[in-house]
């Protein structure tokens, strides 16, 4: 399918995750076949500021497309040139953020705030198109929260002013990442427009993605915290949604070499301190689950050279052998 003129290969696509969907694992997850990634969201306001880290936030790679670099704001004009000013970067799509919950976000009017003001996310929707000559698509939410669930409205707004693709996060500003999914709604959203619409919210696993699929009608679906330390979930998707085949997860010493080669990039995207600082939280995902997991775990809190992430893959596999 396409957004767009974008050609979407595969059904499984990476969701925008801040501090966490960085240039090292959006490229990671595309090769374990996530068929489409977004950047970590951006600020307008910080573009148009010519904030350095705004920027750097922006930086694609060949080998990470087709992507979409996500920018949040609310006001049309700066959004627009938000925009504009990431046409350097070369993205195949330019997303537009209207589902963060995070307080800090949406205090100050951003993310799943816009959804209380749904003539606000058509005059965004239409300035950001008119502004690229690239697609332009919505992320929103359920909702502001029980009482104000307009997903369906807001998405016909952003199909109405230009937008090439919606993905809806099944839950409302309010219930955050915990309650179940309405999987309902977001059919209600895919019947409602005829623009490609993308589900989001608790993919776990292949079957999970089919489900999601089958239900709600949805062009793709969107992993986002499944796919920590374990991009490989695309390939298992792709697999399952092709023909009915369930990929085992890799066994120990290949989640091992695929952390490696993980923290390397981010390394040597980042530099060797910050890199692995970063990666911390990202080695904790590798480890999830394993025989001794809480005590790795917290050593992976205390690395601080490549050297050190090393030598704990190498005590990992050395304890599992032993015991």
């Amino acid at each position: 399918m396409n957004i767009g003129n974008v050609q979407i290969k595969n059904k499984a696509v990476l969701a925008p995750m801040a501090g966490i969907s960085d240039r090292a694992f959006r490229e990671l997850c595309t090769y374990f076949g996530a068929s489409y990634t977004v950047s970590e969201m951006v600020s307008a306001k910080g573009i148009s500021y010519k904030s350095k880290k705004s920027a750097e936030l922006m930086v694609l790679s060949d080998s990470e497309r087709p992507c979409g670099v996500q920018i949040f704001g609310d006001s049309p004009s700066v959004m627009a040139e938000a925009a504009q000013f990431a046409m350097q970067f070369s993205p195949d799509i330019i997303d537009i953020n209207m589902g963060c919950p995070a307080p800090k976000i949406v205090n100050n009017g951003n993310g799943a705030a816009l959804m209380k003001n749904p003539s606000l996310c058509g005059e965004i929707v239409k300035e950001v198109t008119r502004a690229v000559n690239i697609p332009v698509t919505v992320k929103i939410r359920k909702g502001w929260d029980e009482n104000s669930v307009n997903a369906v409205e807001i998405a016909k707004i952003c199909q109405e002013n230009g937008a090439s693709a919606i993905t809806v996060h099944g839950r409302t500003r309010k219930q955050y990442y915990t309650p179940p999914v309405d999987y309902e709604l977001i059919k209600s959203v895919k019947e409602a427009v005829e623009i490609p619409v993308i589900a989001n919210g608790d993919v776990k696993s292949p079957r999970d993605a089919k489900k999601v699929l089958d239900f709600t009608g949805c062009d793709l679906v969107m992993v986002g915290r499944a796919a920590l330390g374990n991009p490989w979930i695309f390939q298992r998707i792709n697999a399952y949604l092709k023909d009915g085949t369930l990929i085992e997860p890799p066994g120990i010493e290949e989640r091992l070499e695929v952390m490696i080669r993980h923290v390397g990039k981010i390394c040597e995207y980042k530099g060797e301190h910050m890199g692995v600082l970063q990666s911390r939280k990202h080695i904790a995902y590798y480890l999830k689950g394993m025989k001794n997991a809480a005590a790795f775990r917290k050593k992976s809190g205390e690395v601080k050279t490549l050297c050190d992430v090393y030598n704990l893959a190498e005590e990992v596999k050395s304890y599992l052998k032993e015991n």
